[in-house]
């Protein structure tokens, strides 16, 4: 299968990834299309999250939170076995061993700091995969907050474990049984939810989406994945920058995480989605869950369903910065079957002892794909994201393998 866009050469760009332009706008999109009663919840956590990124003191509470609560900083592991046979480089940040076992965490952590400075007690949530659902339940049991988790009702079926741990932890877990019953539809009453519920609540978005502030405040708190990493590749790596650096793109928070610390390097970016979920690589432009971005559409204009094995991928979009990033030509978005996705979820458990969320098995289904095919040339050095363990997706692989 060919990749959707060719390489252009991968210029770095003073002042990308930094601060949204007025409004909330990366080039034409990004913005803050809410319904009027969520104009000014969004103007508020906008106001609040400015004040607290710029007070050491909240900065302070957020990195002990990270170190001692999340075990940050994650390593760089290289991958020694699969380099060897692809014939790269290949290096993993090992986001999968946090606590909670994803990503996840550093935003979530970030937002629950926030919503406690604002007064709020109870934080609302959307989640597909459960990742972000778990991180929301966990960071609410430690800050002594309610917690209430919007879920697809196709999800809570394959997603079984982390709708446990959810609710050992105290959240409620409300199953959505609109539409196709996955991400987009949790997002959608999450948001509706939310509405009646500003005074006493902060919603918690889990990735680059949404409307303004939540694509950019989202990116800040997973900036430190790109940052720990471009330490760590300075550290490790003859070149001290990767050739390329690769996450996987559902929303896109790992991977806007990840770019960030590279943005100002010569290194090329690839965002890795879904084949039946390639916002980025296929979506037009369109206006949905408060923001103007690329979304999977019909020829009327209706957002279409997207698919895809892992649930945190099952998004018919991508937030507004990769969309930007992707005009720009600084990243290069690409798809990756599910097939193939399970294919190297395997591969790297049987060569590295790693069982990866099958989100992250598409980053490394295409990196396998492009050493294999000859558009990762040989000795390249790979920065590739692993963004979540795969316990939640054992019941899923058991039926497939």
């Amino acid at each position: 299968m060919r990749d959707v866009l060719p390489w252009r050469e991968p210029v770095p760009l003073d002042g990308t990834m930094g601060e949204p332009r007025a409004r909330g706008r990366f080039g034409e999109y990004g913005g803050r299309y809410a319904p009027e009663s969520l104009v000014e919840a969004c103007r508020e956590v906008d106001e609040a999250f400015r004040e607290a990124w710029a007070d050491p003191g909240f900065r302070g509470a957020l990195a002990r939170l990270l170190a001692v609560h999340a075990g940050r900083p994650t390593p760089l592991t290289p991958a020694r076995r699969l380099s060897e046979a692809l014939g790269v480089q290949l290096y993993l940040k090992r986001e999968d061993l946090t606590h909670t076992g994803s990503h996840k965490i550093n935003n979530v952590l970030g937002q629950a700091l926030l919503a406690t400075r604002m007064g709020r007690r109870r934080l609302i949530a959307e989640t597909g995969a459960g990742q972000h659902g778990v991180a929301t339940a966990t960071a609410a049991a430690l800050l002594g907050l309610e917690a209430t988790v919007f879920m697809g009702e196709r999800d809570i079926e394959r997603q079984a474990l982390n709708v446990f741990r959810m609710r050992m932890l105290g959240a409620e877990v409300v199953p959505v049984t609109a539409g196709s019953r996955t991400l987009k539809d949790a997002t959608s009453e999450a948001m509706r939810h939310w509405v009646g519920a500003t005074g006493d609540s902060h919603y918690c978005i889990g990735s680059v989406v949404g409307p303004d502030p939540y694509p950019w405040m989202v990116r800040e708190f997973q900036r430190i994945i790109g940052d720990e990493a471009r330490g760590q590749c300075a550290a490790e790596l003859r070149t001290g920058v990767p050739d390329y650096v690769v996450a996987c793109v559902g929303g896109g928070s790992n991977a806007a995480g990840t770019f960030a610390g590279f943005a100002d390097t010569p290194a090329r970016l690839v965002g890795v989605e879904a084949e039946g979920g390639a916002g980025a690589a296929r979506g037009r432009l369109g206006v949905m869950h408060g923001c103007r971005s690329l979304f999977l559409q019909d020829d009327d204009g209706q957002i279409t369903q997207a698919h895809s094995i892992a649930a945190g991928l099952d998004y018919p979009g991508v937030g507004p910065e990769h969309a930007h990033l992707r005009d720009l030509g600084r990243a290069r978005y690409v798809t990756v079957t599910d097939d193939e996705a399970v294919g190297a979820a395997v591969r790297l458990a049987r060569t590295e002892g790693i069982v990866p969320a099958l989100e992250s098995a598409h980053a490394l289904a295409w990196v396998i794909r492009a050493a294999s095919g000859g558009d990762l040339p040989a000795g390249s050095t790979v920065l590739m994201t692993l963004s979540g363990r795969g316990d939640k997706d054992v019941s899923t692989l058991k039926e497939l393998l």
